[in-house]
C-alpha cells in the first residue's frame, strides 16, 4: 500500500537581516503551502535571517558590524520566534523543514529544524560548514536529522553536506523516503562568468535521489540584490553581487523532475505529489540493497 503526499519547496528571497519579518514570511509560506494541500513544506538553508552573502565580497567596507547584526537577527532553538513557527505548523497540520541561523551564546550555527504536523521539533547543526562559512558559523557534533512521521521517513541535509564523503551514505542506510536538500541559493560578483553552483547542486540532488531511492525536495533562496553592494578599499570602486539563481526542484527516486522548475528569479512554491510507501512496504524494501550512485544527470527538459 502507498499514499499520496503533496509537498512544496520554497523558492524565495529571505527577509534579509530582519528577524521579525523573516518569521512572518515563513509563517505566510507555511499557510500558503497548506492552502495548496501540501503536507510538507521545505525552506532553504539559513533562510532566517538569510545566508551571509557578504562573505563573497572581499576587501570591502560595510556600515557597522554586520556580523553582530547577523547574530542579533538569528533565532534561538527555544525562543519565541521558532515557537511561533511551530504553532503555525501545528495549526495548519503541516510538516516543516526550516533552515535557519541558530544563535547560541556568542556563536551562530547553520541549523535545520524538522517540525512535524503536531508542532514537535528536532534541530540539528551543520557539523562542518565550508571554510568560508566558518568565518561566520561555528562547527558542531554531527547528528543526523531524520525522523519517522505520519507522511513517511523524512531526512534533511544542508547544502554542501551533499558533497561530503560518507555523509550521504549514512543517510541512505537510514532508508529515507523523503529527503530535504536545503540549499542557500547562488550569486556572482558583477562581471564574473556564470558559476556552476546551481547546476552542481541539481546534479548532487539527482545523484542523491538515485542512490537513496528517495524523493528529494530541494528548496533554494533567490538571492536578494537590493543593497548588496560595497566599496572596494583598494580602488574605491563599487562591487556588486547580482542574484537570482533560484533552482528549487522536486525529484523522484529516479532523479527526474516531478514539477516544472520556476525561473531563477521567480519567487513562490514548487509543488508536487509523491507516492510514499507504507510501513509494510518499507520493511520489505529494507531487505534490498541501495542503488549505486549515478554520476550523470537527467536534463530538466527530458523530465516526464
Amino acid at each position: 500500500m502507498s499514499s499520496r503526499v503533496r509537498v512544496a519547496a520554497v523558492q524565495a528571497a529571505p527577509r534579509w537581516l530582519n528577524l521579525s519579518e523573516g518569521v512572518d514570511q515563513v509563517i505566510t509560506l507555511i499557510e500558503s503551502a497548506a492552502d495548496q494541500g501540501a503536507r510538507l513544506v521545505a525552506f532553504p538553508e539559513t533562510f532566517v535571517p538569510g545566508f551571509p552573502w557578504w562573505m563573497w565580497l572581499r576587501a570591502v567596507e560595510w556600515d557597522g558590524d554586520i556580523l553582530a547584526r547577523y547574530r542579533a537577527n538569528s533565532m534561538t532553538a527555544d525562543g519565541p520566534e521558532l515557537r511561533a513557527i511551530r504553532y503555525a505548523a501545528r495549526r495548519r497540520g503541516i510538516h516543516v523543514g526550516l533552515g535557519f541561523s541558530e544563535s547560541a551564546g556568542k556563536q551562530v550555527f547553520m541549523s535545520q529544524a524538522l517540525i512535524d504536523d503536531q508542532g514537535e521539533i528536532d534541530v540539528s547543526r551543520k557539523a562542518l560548514p565550508t571554510a568560508l562559512e566558518r568565518t561566520v558559523f561555528g562547527t558542531a557534533v554531527r547528528r543526523p536529522l531524520l525522523r519517522d512521521t505520519s507522511i513517511g521517513r523524512v531526512g534533511v541535509l544542508g547544502g554542501t553536506d551533499h558533497l561530503l564523503p560518507g555523509v550521504c551514505e549514512d543517510m541512505h542506510q537510514a532508508r529515507e523516503q523523503i529527503h530535504i536538500a536545503s540549499w542557500p541559493g547562488f550569486t556572482l560578483h558583477l562581471g564574473e562568468a556564470r558559476a556552476q553552483g546551481p547546476e552542481s547542486s541539481t546534479d548532487a540532488c539527482r545523484r542523491y535521489a538515485r542512490a537513496s531511492r528517495s524523493y528529494v525536495i530541494a528548496p533554494t533562496a533567490v538571492v536578494p540584490v537590493a543593497g548588496w553592494e560595497a566599496v572596494a578599499t583598494d580602488a574605491g570602486r563599487r562591487r556588486v553581487l547580482r542574484g537570482g539563481s533560484g533552482v528549487a526542484r522536486i525529484l523522484g527516486p529516479d532523479g527526474r523532475d516531478l514539477a516544472v522548475p520556476m525561473n531563477e528569479d521567480e519567487e513562490g512554491l514548487l509543488v508536487a505529489d509523491l507516492i510514499v510507501a507504507t510501513d509494510r512496504d518499507r520493511r520489505r524494501l529494507a531487505h534490498t540493497a541501495p542503488i549505486a550512485p549515478s554520476h550523470d544527470s537527467v536534463p530538466a527538459s527530458s523530465a516526464g
